[in-house]
Order: C-alpha cells, then structure tokens, then sequence
C-alpha cells in the first residue's frame, strides 16, 4: 500500500511539472504572436505612409515643368516707372482623386462656392482614380476660405501667381496678355518670353523669384489719352474700328498706340453664363495699328511727293496737268472735288489731286517707283518688338497702272505703324528709324537709323506737312500754338474684291510742331458711317482726332505752345 501510494503521488508530480511547462510554452507563444501581429500593423502602417508620402511626390511631380506654380514674370512700367502690369499671388485649388471618398457629395459642395462650377467635368475628374486633378485655377481669398471650411478630403491649395494689368484695356494691345500658366501669349509678354524669360522658367530660374521690371517707351498718361479718344471716335462716328499711335521721330520710340475695339488682359477671353466664349469679346483681340494692313488712302500722296522731289523730277514750284482725268487700263482717274485746271505740287498736295499725284509717279517711272516704297520700308515686314506684326501686300507685278494707283494709296496694303514710321522720315531730316516699344536713346537711334531722302527733300515735306495744316485738308487737325502739319488719306475699301464708294478707311497723319518736328501722330477710322457735321471723309473723323490728342497731350510731352508768326506771344491770364 505504502509502495502504490508512493508511486501514486509521484506520477501526479510529474504530471503537475509536465503541465506547468506547458502552460509556460503556450504563453510564451501566444506573446511571440502578440509581440509579430503588432510588428505586422507597425509594418503596414509605416509602409502606408511611405506610400501616401511617395503619392504626394508623385502628385507635385504631376505638374509640368511649364506650368510651375510660382513661376514669377517681370514687372511692366512705362517710360516713367508707372506699373502697367505685375504679378499677384493666390491660390488653386487641386484634387487627389484617389483620396476622394464620395465624388457626388464633393461636387455639391463645390459647387455652392465656385460659381459656373462644371459638374460633370470635375466629377468626371474626382473619379479618374488619379494621383492630381486641378480643379479651379486663381481662387479668390474668400473662396479659399469658404471651401477649406467644407472640410472635404482629398482637397488642397497651390500656390500660383496671377498677371494683373492695373490699367485693364488702356494698353492691352501693347502689352498683350499671359495664358493660365502665366506664359506669354501675345503682345510684349509675349516678346518677354521670346527673350529668354521661357527657357529660364523652364529651367526653373523664375520660381517665386523677383525679377528686374522692363521698363517699355509707352507714356501711360497719352497711352490713356490715346485709347479714350479712339474708343469715343468709334461710338461717334459708328465706325467699325479706330485707332492711334504717337511717335517721338527722333528715336523712334512708340509712346502710345491703342486700337479699338480692344480687350481687358485681366480677362482676355471672356466667358459668358452658359460656359460659351463671347467671340464679339475676342474680336477685340485683332491690333488694327501694327497686326493689320489696309490701303492708306491719300496719306501716300506725301510718299509719292517725296519720291518726285528726292529724284529731282519736281521742286515745289514745279506744275502739273491735272485739268481733265486719266483713262487708263479700262479705269479712269478723277478727283474729287478736282479744280481742272493746272496745279502747283503745293496745290496737288493741299488738293490732294490724284491726277497730279499719277504725273509726279509718270515721271520717276515704275522701278523707282517700287524702290523707295522699298527704301521708305513700305512693302516689307516691319522690324519691332512687338509679334504678330502683319506684312504688307503688293502686286506682284508691277504695272504702270499699279504705280498710278498706287501713287494716291490704293494697291498697296500697309500698316498704319510703319506708314507712321515712313512719314517721319520724310520730315525728321531723311533718317528712317526702326520703331521701338523699349527705351531707346537719340545715340542709339541715330546708330541703326538708314538716310532714306536729303535733308532738301525733308525741308521740302516740312513745308508741304505746313502748308496743308494750315490752308487744307490739315486744318481739322490744327492746335493753335502748336503748329500741326500733316495729310489725309481717304480710301475706299475693298468689299469681296471690289472698291466700294461707301465705304471709307480714314487716315490721318501729323507732326507737330512743324517748326521744330519732334512727335508723328497717326489716326485711323475704319468704316465710320458719319463725322464731324456728317462727313465721313478723314477731314471730318480721323483729323479731329489728332486734333484731341495733341491738345491733350502735347503739353504732357513738354511741347510749348507758340503764338505768333515769330511764336514770340504767350499767353495770358489776367
């Protein structure tokens, strides 16, 4: 009994031993996958966050090097430091498809911020399942706030820069205007980016960095002055278009210049409330000054003039046959308002006789004819900053019918620019100087200027610009105690390949004060249905024009006014 009872609790011993260790092992398992099942969460959760740090790389990386957020453009001043335009700062707001939760629900309340919300295009852009989708571009400050207080996931904010033109449309055609991205599209933005501003961006040597403003030649105050009296002419008148542009003759620096219609670059392209573009906005676009060609009418009459009396063929005494009109080709050439009779190149020229005009181009001959519009850069594309600049158009054979209309403005298609350009030459002592809309000084113009007529030839024009400003057609332009001398142009325009005698181009160009010529105005009208006591010829609508701007802005340009024959008499008040 004793040996049983021993051997009894010796075996439950061992068992007791057996399941203590057991119980050890278990435990010590149970912990071991305790201790892996957190290893494994804090595995997955680094590794989850690796990922979504990866995702926002590749989210930034998303965005093309063109399109860098903060890319920074340089200032715009005028000639006198004063801002035309400048960057801005805001922010764009963005989505990470692939955090968004409900598409639906993001849109809806997207859309109770951002007015003209496309819904289907931004859910379309919610589901892609991408790592970047921009949703709106350049927000305002108060829709920033109102849609971070939204609290969608998967939403966020860039920062971006934003071209703003204090001026709106004073200067659009000028300095043109920048696309989403803040890249030049027309205008000297786009020549800024021509210049090397493009290939620094895309280096990414502009991001968020102050750049040197560009100071241009334009003075913002006849800027101003400029494009308020071409829009008014364009209501006046019901004109199709109008326009402007001033030049110091001397350096040939543009100092304003506004085409009418024209566009607000804040806004280049305007949006209407059904998502459509307004393509009567954008017709505002087209610059008429440099971008466009037209027939300038009589005003080159001046060139043909100076063409006669440089060859030496006439002086100013010199008399031609314009007493009955020339049949020529199937065509007869007339004045209008003809004195029919013999005329002095003072009186073909105050006249503006068509007939006396065709015998001053008879006598120098169709070649010569040909070369010094070529001289005067008449028929070839202008040399300036500013892109898009039209070339002009020309026969391509030219005939002694060609250079008889041509002679009084009609066969050839030039802008009114370089027709402004050429006239100075004529009177600033021969020199013809490239235009320019940067800062250019008298030495730098006078380096790259060519001598297109003799000093005789431009004291002749000055007489003739005068004498016309006085006594002709001029006289609708003239300021007193500023001495304003020019010519008309009026020319039928070409509708479906035909001349149509209702309707006019209207031109008018000046320099004052002809005593010492220092500035080149050049006005146009396009289609006016009615002018100055009802006239639609230059005289009634694009010299009064000239006659507004150099009143206005003369004084601004520090011309003195001169009163007098001597210009000894000054002004009064008392």
């Amino acid at each position: 009994m004793r040996l049983r009872s021993r051997n009894h609790f010796s075996t439950r011993k061992n068992r007791a031993f057996t399941g203590s260790a057991k119980r050890l092992v278990d435990t010590k398992q149970r912990l071991a996958i305790v201790i892996a099942a957190f290893a494994v969460i804090f595995l997955v959760t680094l590794a989850r966050l690796v990922q979504y740090g990866l995702a926002d790389t590749v989210a930034l990386a998303s965005i093309s090097d063109s399109a860098s957020a903060v890319a920074s453009r340089p200032d715009i001043v005028d000639r006198n430091g004063e801002l035309l335009a400048t960057d801005l700062r805001t922010m764009s707001l963005y989505a990470e498809p692939h955090r968004i939760i409900d598409a639906d629900e993001a849109v809806e309340k997207l859309s109770t911020v951002i007015p003209n919300l496309d819904w289907s295009d931004t859910h379309r852009k919610l589901q892609s399942g991408s790592a970047f989708q921009w949703l709106k571009r350049q927000l305002t400050p108060r829709q920033q706030s109102d849609i971070l207080a939204l609290g969608i996931p998967g939403i966020g904010f860039r920062p971006e820069n934003r071209r703003f033109y204090p001026g709106g449309p004073t200067a659009s055609h000028i300095l043109g205007h920048v696309n989403i991205d803040n890249q030049g599209l027309a205008g000297m933005e786009r020549y800024i980016d021509q210049q090397g501003l493009a290939d620094l961006r895309a280096a990414g040597l502009t991001g968020d960095v102050p750049l040197e403003p560009v100071k241009l030649s334009i003075d913002l105050r006849v800027q101003h002055i400029v494009r308020e009296v071409a829009a008014r002419a364009m209501t006046n008148y019901q004109a199709e278009a109008a326009g402007a542009v001033v030049l110091d003759m001397e350096t040939g620096e543009v100092l304003a210049m506004a085409s009418v219609p024209d566009y607000d670059p804040n806004q280049p392209s305007r949006t209407l409330p059904d998502g459509s573009i307004d393509k009567d906005y954008e017709k505002g676009w087209f610059n008429r000054i440099s971008n466009a060609t037209f027939e300038m009418g009589s005003t080159f009459k001046s060139f043909t003039l100076a063409m006669g009396l440089d060859a030496e063929k006439i002086t100013l005494d010199s008399v031609v046959d314009a007493s009955r009109p020339i049949r020529m080709g199937g065509f007869t050439i007339k004045d209008f308002k003809g004195k029919n009779r013999p005329l002095s190149i003072l009186e073909v020229f105050q006249y503006s006789s068509n007939i006396g005009t065709a015998a001053v181009a008879d006598m120098v001959g169709i070649e010569g004819h040909q070369e010094f519009l070529t001289r005067l850069g008449l028929l070839s594309k202008m040399d300036t900053e500013m892109p898009g600049v039209a070339t002009p158009t020309q026969p391509r054979a030219w005939k002694k019918i060609n250079s008889v209309t041509i002679s009084f403005g009609h066969g050839v298609a030039t802008t009114p620019l370089q027709t402004a350009v050429a006239a100075a030459s004529l009177i600033n002592g021969g020199n013809l100087i490239p235009p320019t809309f940067l800062p250019r000084t008298l030495e730098e113009a006078m380096a790259i200027s060519r001598t297109v007529v003799t000093e005789k030839t431009s004291a002749d024009m000055r007489y003739l610009f005068n004498w016309n400003g006085s006594n002709g057609s001029g006289r609708h332009a003239q300021v007193p105690g500023f001495n304003v001398g020019g010519k008309t142009g009026t020319a039928d325009k070409v509708i479906n390949g035909r001349y149509a005698s209702t309707i006019n181009f209207n031109a008018f160009v000046a320099g004052f004060p002809m005593d010492k010529p220092k500035y080149i105005v050049l006005s146009i009208v396009d289609a006016p249905k009615t002018g100055e006591n009802g006239g639609r010829t230059a005289a009634s609508t694009a010299a009064p024009m000239i006659k507004e701007i150099i009143s206005r802005a003369g004084p601004l340009l520090g011309v003195q006014p001169q009163f007098g024959k001597d210009g000894s008499l000054i002004l009064a008040d008392y």
